[in-house]
């Protein structure tokens, strides 16, 4: 199943990003290759793109839409081997702009095969690669109570983690049947007490489960330091975040790569990367917001390497 996705912040993403038509450039998450195809309409055709996706169909999407274009180079795996990936391409400190679009896209969403939704019924699945690690369904079939506890309060954010957490276990003893994306939904909705406006119930318990499933946050900590080794100097990383917690792991690299503001009197001389973050983080405006209710909650924060 495919669908068409749109991707947030284009015209912000390649102003900041593109500093020279000509360079080396990564989209570390290509989805459907919304910013992918923005970009090539402004390099040169001797300028290079490599598109990344963990998602087996995402790669192959990346593959077809691009067989013809001799400057696209499509990886699939987790973004956390991106620093491999390029030290074995020999541009390791050679690239001119990487981007991270983070987050789900809009057919993983849309496919009830996929499991990241309760619109439609399926199977609790909620892998970015299907077939990689546990699925959502067997992740529970074996959390302990209070790590299930955990998860949901910290990468879900929710007040009534504890409650919910009791409540799925006491099902788990309870189920005959495999957990789908609707019996997982109805749980927590019976058990919240009381829920946001225009939000389900059980949007932040989903979030939490997929984050825990992918190991996103870990994925996000150990690509930045990869990212900005490989970026030249005067090359551009930037970040598209979706929730608070990707954001608060951006924000804080930045601040701990932070350039100097001033030189330290006999400093010794360190490789320690620098980055100076280019103005403040850029939001979409109220029309995208509009035309694509997914961009509401976007944040794209840029950084630039300093020597």
């Amino acid at each position: 199943m495919d669908s068409t996705h749109t991707p947030v912040l284009v015209e912000e993403v390649v102003k900041s990003l593109v500093r020279d038509p000509a360079g080396i450039y990564v989209d570390a998450t290509y989805g459907r290759g919304g910013h992918a195809r923005a970009l090539l309409g402004v390099l040169d055709p001797t300028a290079r793109l490599w598109v990344c996706d963990r998602d087996p169909e995402a790669a192959t999407h990346a593959r077809h839409e691009f067989a013809g274009d001799s400057r696209v180079r499509v990886y699939e795996g987790r973004f956390s081997n991106l620093g491999h990936w390029l030290e074995a391409e020999g541009v390791m400190g050679q690239i001119q702009g990487i981007l991270f679009d983070l987050g789900v896209s809009s057919p993983q969403l849309e496919d009830p095969r996929r499991g990241f939704s309760f619109q439609a019924d399926g199977p609790l699945d909620m892998r970015m690669s299907p077939g990689e690690g546990k699925s959502a369904a067997e992740w529970l079939a074996r959390v302990s109570r209070p790590e299930l506890e955990r998860v949901i309060r910290e990468f879900g954010e929710e007040r009534y983690a504890r409650r919910i957490a009791e409540a799925i276990l006491a099902q788990r003893g309870a189920r005959t049947g495999a957990w789908t994306t609707r019996s997982l939904a109805g749980i927590v909705a019976r058990t919240v007490p009381r829920h946001e406006r225009d939000k389900h119930p059980a949007t932040r318990t989903f979030q939490a489960i997929r984050i825990a499933v992918n190991d996103e946050l870990m994925e996000l900590e150990s690509v930045l330091p990869q990212a900005a080794r490989a970026l030249r100097v005067g090359g551009r990383l930037l970040v598209v975040s979706f929730h608070s917690l990707e954001d608060r792991i951006v924000k804080h690299f930045l601040r701990d790569h932070r350039e100097p503001r001033r030189p330290v009197r006999d400093a010794v001389p360190t490789e320690a990367l620098r980055l100076r973050p280019m103005g403040r983080p850029l939001r979409p405006t109220l029309l995208e917001c509009r035309r694509n209710a997914r961009a509401r909650s976007a944040i794209l924060r840029v950084a630039e390497r300093v020597s």
